[in-house]
């Protein structure tokens, strides 16, 4: 695997690739690399002939007082990961060969952004839709995976693929839980014993909706279970039930269903979710 950090030599590569009539995969990430990612890496593999991952900790998806400084950072070991599971390219770029000096141009997310992690991370997605877009351009992919984990920001950055005429696939991965039901995250090993039970409240919680759903009850009641199976320990964000494309608040079940769910436990905050009901109006899971 080859590991680079400069922008013009992985676009230089990549072009190569696609004259050659090569399909190049891009799997985004912050490092920090676990099984959801190598997840990544493996459908990537399926879906084009070569497969470019980035690490990049991105700086303006952060909000003021949020994790930014402490979040975990091994690029050697990330790039031996990325290389036992058969990625061809490793892109680590410094902030400055990314957001260099005069650097001023944003691109503003719309409606998908405005609520729940929108609403509690001011910015957050402004950052995040930059630094994909700036990937993309960079790398000129095929295909780009995105995880459903996040289910927000698949979303939002769906929807700034079509809004700006992006050509590439959008491959989504299904989110990858520990034996216990945890979501995989980056952030789970900041979670004490103690914590990491408590955590594990908010996928019942999600569970609970939807078990509730697929009785026939109202979304109100889902919601109402979801709170109610939270651990007192959990300071939730929020917990509802959205449209997973828009992510609009679900009143009434006229599409797909999917319920959503974020919290700080202790010092670090999760986020989480679980569709509730399908398009067609089936009952889920």
């Amino acid at each position: 695997m080859r590991k680079v950090d400069d922008p013009r030599e992985v676009r230089a590569w990549s072009a190569a690739a696609r004259a050659a009539g090569q399909r190049v995969a891009l799997v985004p990430t912050m490092g920090a690399l676990h099984d959801g990612h190598l997840a990544h890496v493996a459908r990537a593999r399926e879906r084009a002939d070569l497969v470019i991952a980035s690490v990049f900790v991105n700086p303006t998806q952060f909000s003021a007082g949020e994790d930014f400084t402490r979040y975990p950072r091994d690029v050697d070991a990330d790039a031996a990961k990325l290389e036992g599971a058969g990625c061809d390219l490793l892109f680590a770029p410094d902030t400055s060969l990314i957001y260099p000096d005069g650097f001023q141009t944003y691109v503003v997310p719309g409606e998908a952004a405005r609520d729940y992690e929108g609403a509690v991370r001011p910015d957050h997605f402004r950052g995040v839709c930059t630094v994909v877009a700036k990937l993309l351009n960079i790398v000129a992919p095929s295909v780009v995976t995105f995880g459903r984990k996040d289910a927000q920001q698949l979303a939002v950055l769906r929807r700034m693929i079509v809004d700006l005429d992006i050509d590439v696939q959008v491959v989504q991965i299904e989110t990858v839980r520990d034996p216990d039901g945890l979501a995989k995250s980056s952030r789970n090993v900041y979670l004490s014993a103690e914590e990491r039970t408590a955590a594990l409240s908010l996928h019942r919680a999600l569970l609970a909706a939807r078990t509730v759903v697929a009785a026939g009850e109202e979304i109100e009641s889902a919601i109402s279970a979801m709170h109610a199976e939270v651990s007192p320990d959990i300071l939730l964000d929020y917990a509802d039930v959205v449209d997973p494309d828009t992510f609009q608040r679900c009143c009434e079940r006229s599409g797909a269903l999917l319920g959503i769910i974020a919290g700080r436990v202790g010092s670090t905050r999760l986020i989480d979710n679980e569709v509730l009901w399908t398009e067609g109006g089936s009952r889920a899971g």
